[in-house]
């Protein structure tokens, strides 16, 4: 039994020391390692809100207005502008260790990174997306009338007479009632119409008073105001709000095809990430130029002891982002991940 024991023990020494090593593994000393470079595409997405409250009277806008007028309120997402920029990072796929001698870089070993030579700091992969839900809001058309909403209204009411010779006297009695919807929007509708009138009169000069200059402009700019005030009430009105969002792309080597969805825009949220199913999905395809070989003649002889230094050469590609069948906005770009991958000597670079 303690033979048993021993052995577990053992084991579990052995493992622990196993992922105390995997833990600690890092890049060799003395060695230089870098990345090959990858390109992701950012977008800048902007997007416009509108939140539309239909008038109370927007079933009788045809009837006294002769205009037809949005029955429901609802929202509704635009896209407004889209920005496509790409951006260099390290491919963690492909990482190199190159040995070189201490001492031996200079600064041309780094001018020439800067096309994928070296490996990126975690600072070059961009900002994080900061997601914004607008909140729910109804439509305020208080204090937006022409006149109250009580009317007076007469009734006939009987009452026992005995001294009558009838049972019953007629006896007329006024009573506050409140006015329908249909007959609030025939006194706006009729404010609306004296208001244009009046204006009319103010511009030709067919009014008692006089106006002129700075009075005259005064006057129809408050006549104006209160018309559109009125014509709400049938109309409606939209609130707009903007929102940004910030997505990327990175392309992948070895696919058949290249189209991703970008991004999505729902009714309800606005702009949405790609795996969000409720929105309409905006794809983004992109189409490689084709490499032609190179024709240089290469030596077949090869040098073991020569230390090489690998590079990308991007491909060339046409980008694409597509709303459905409408071409939302098309860019030619360098994708080093589609594109070939290289080598020379690192002796070549360095002198």
């Amino acid at each position: 039994m303690k033979n048993i024991y021993g052995i577990i023990a053992a084991l579990a020494l052995v493992l622990l020391s196993q992922s105390a090593t995997a833990q600690k593994k890092s890049d060799p000393e003395g060695f230089l390692t870098y990345s090959l470079p990858s390109t992701a595409i950012v977008l800048e997405v902007e997007a416009v809100q509108e939140k539309f409250y239909a008038g109370p009277y927007a079933a009788y806008a045809e009837k006294y207005l002769g205009i037809k007028a949005r029955q429901k309120d609802e929202t509704t997402f635009q896209l407004t502008e889209v920005k496509m920029t790409p951006l260099i990072e390290a491919d963690q796929s492909r990482r190199y260790t190159t040995n070189v001698k201490k001492g031996q870089l200079d600064g041309t070993f780094l001018k020439l990174s800067s096309v994928g030579l070296i490996s990126f700091s975690d600072a070059n992969f961009g900002d994080e997306s900061v997601w914004r839900f607008p909140k729910e809001s109804q439509g305020n058309f208080s204090g937006k009338g022409v006149s109250s909403n009580l009317t007076s209204e007469s009734a006939t009411l009987y009452r026992n007479d005995k001294s009558s010779a009838y049972d019953k006297v007629a006896v007329s009695q006024n009573m506050l009632v409140e006015k329908s919807a249909e007959q609030r929007a025939a006194e706006t509708a009729d404010m609306i119409l004296k208001l244009r009138k009046q204006r009319l009169q103010i511009v030709t000069g067919d009014t008692d008073a006089t106006y002129s200059g700075e009075a005259m402009g005064a006057a129809i700019a408050e006549i104006t105001r209160l018309e559109e005030e009125y014509m709400m009430l049938f109309a409606g009105y939209s609130e707009f709000q903007t929102q940004k969002m910030r997505f990327e792309v990175v392309p992948q080597a070895g696919q058949e095809s290249q189209i991703y969805v970008a991004f999505r825009l729902s009714d309800t949220a606005g702009l949405v990430p790609a795996d969000n199913l409720s929105g309409k999905p905006v794809v983004m395809e992109i189409i490689p130029q084709d490499f032609s070989d190179p024709k240089l003649e290469i030596s077949e002889e090869k040098n073991k002891k020569e230390v090489l230094a690998y590079y990308r050469i991007p491909a060339v590609c046409t980008v694409r982002l597509m709303d459905g069948h409408n071409l939302l906005l098309q860019s030619r770009m360098p994708i080093y991940q589609l594109g070939r991958e290289s080598s020379l000597p690192v002796n070549v670079i360095i002198k």
